[in-house]
């Protein structure tokens, strides 16, 4: 993945929240809401989630799934599109959860079915940047 211009850069650093769109088993799109956190060095995007919501269990029925995650403020947003997948390794959890803090300025919740979806990202498309 390229780099991104650095006004998309700075605007997915800020503490906004994101729509991410993962695929149902009957081929539906569930849309929810979520708070994420961005590393264009690895180009990598993470949610922290619980293993039985919806989109832990979209993400574990079709493993390495595309996915869609768009970030709006007023007339600008940014979509990072990718494959994901769901990770439950203690280690990168606590570095998604170290990310988080880091971005949103508190600790995210910690409940002890916490995973990590990580979106290896290959295209962003962005609108007024």
């Amino acid at each position: 993945m390229s780099v991104l211009p650095g006004p998309v850069e700075t605007f997915l650093a800020g503490p906004h929240l994101a729509t991410l769109t993962t695929i149902r088993p009957d081929g539906s799109p569930h849309v929810a809401p979520v708070r994420f956190t961005w590393d264009g060095a690895a180009g990598l995007a993470r949610v922290l989630t619980r293993a039985p919501s919806r989109k832990a269990r979209n993400l574990t029925a079709r493993p390495g799934g595309r996915v869609a995650l768009c970030q709006v403020e007023g007339f600008r947003w940014v979509t990072l599109e990718g494959t994901a997948t769901v990770c439950a390794d203690p280690a990168r959890v606590a570095e998604g959860a170290r990310r988080y803090a880091q971005r949103y300025g508190s600790p995210p919740p910690n409940p002890p079915d916490r995973v990590m979806v990580e979106i290896a990202v290959d295209r962003v498309m962005n609108l007024n940047f």
